[in-house]
């Protein structure tokens, strides 16, 4: 070993598929001191063989013999017997007079658990079960560590949804904080804040497009207490005019002005070429960025198909 020299075991089984469906596994063998992975090839391919060989004859199973160790012949190709291992009761073992023997009652254990803090495990478990999150959503956020999960979990108490709370903080949080160089402990945006944002999105007073816009002007709102931060979200949307348009009188004007401005794109549109579409939604919803793009589409379809 000091002149880096290979040396390892290699422990070898078999799990037999017998006809009748049912699987058995030979005794297991640990074949010592092999100094090659060559050698070690060599000594596991052989032993497979045998150990065929072996339950052919004997049909003996994990549950009939002990362990054994075997060592590995390089000039023949083989293995051989050394000894049967043995099991504990073998090494003899007897109780040390200095150690006094302790026993631990249930209620001792419930009182332990109880004191404790919930482990990662648990903490996956619940969220999947709790908010109904995948595997993957829930991995992201607990491997984070106990004050992002802590987060995830005020802010889907405050929107009360999970799901989105959930891409809200493993998409947007995440990034920024790693762009920003941030801890959750010291990210601007608190969990009521983002809560906040998440619900407005859920009664369509704002397009998802528009709460990251203010998502990312709140990120510059470093010390600013809660209901100040919560009050900047009506200021930054009405500064912006992002709220969602909901004025079907107002979409129209601006659907046709557009239209207006622009007689190739629509008849290029008109000529089949069904991108042309774009440059005129692209143009409506800087207008109004508060509209909904699949109505604006819709509606500026339904108006150039009719002319």
């Amino acid at each position: 070993m000091q002149e880096g020299s290979l040396r390892c075991d290699a422990n070898v089984n078999l799990h037999v598929h017998k006809e009748d469906g049912t699987k058995v596994a030979t005794p297991i063998v640990e074949i010592k001191n092999l100094n090659s992975f060559r050698f070690t090839e060599q000594a596991v391919t052989y032993e497979i063989q045998r150990q065929w060989e072996e339950f052919q004859r004997t049909g003996k199973s994990i549950k009939d013999a002990p362990k054994s160790t075997r060592g590995f012949d390089p000039d023949r190709g083989v293995t051989y017997t050394m000894r049967e291992k043995e099991e504990a009761a073998d090494y003899r073992y007897f109780p040390d007079p200095d150690l006094v023997p302790v026993t631990i009652s249930a209620e001792q254990l419930q009182a332990i658990r109880s004191e404790m803090c919930e482990t990662p495990a648990s903490m996956r478990k619940r969220f999947q079960t709790e908010y109904q999150l995948s595997a993957y959503d829930v991995a992201v956020i607990v491997d984070q560590g106990r004050w992002v999960a802590e987060y995830f979990q005020a802010v889907a108490s405050g929107c009360g949804d999970g799901k989105q709370a959930a891409n809200w903080v493993t998409q947007d949080v995440l990034r920024e904080m790693k762009e920003r160089r941030l801890d959750i402990g010291t990210f601007p945006i608190r969990p009521p804040v983002l809560a906040s944002l998440i619900q407005r999105v859920a009664k369509k007073q704002l397009t998802i497009k528009s709460a990251r816009e203010v998502f990312l002007d709140l990120l510059g709102s470093d010390d600013v207490p809660v209901l100040a931060n919560l009050e900047r979200i009506d200021a930054i949307i009405a500064e912006k005019g992002l709220a969602v348009v909901e004025d079907d009188g107002a979409i129209d004007a601006a659907i046709t002005a557009v239209i207006e401005k622009n007689p190739k794109a629509v008849a290029d549109f008109q000529a089949g070429k069904q991108a042309a579409v774009g440059a005129l939604i692209g143009q409506v919803m800087k207008q109004l960025k508060g509209a909904d793009a699949a109505a604006v589409r819709e509606k500026i379809i339904a108006r150039l198909m009719g002319q």
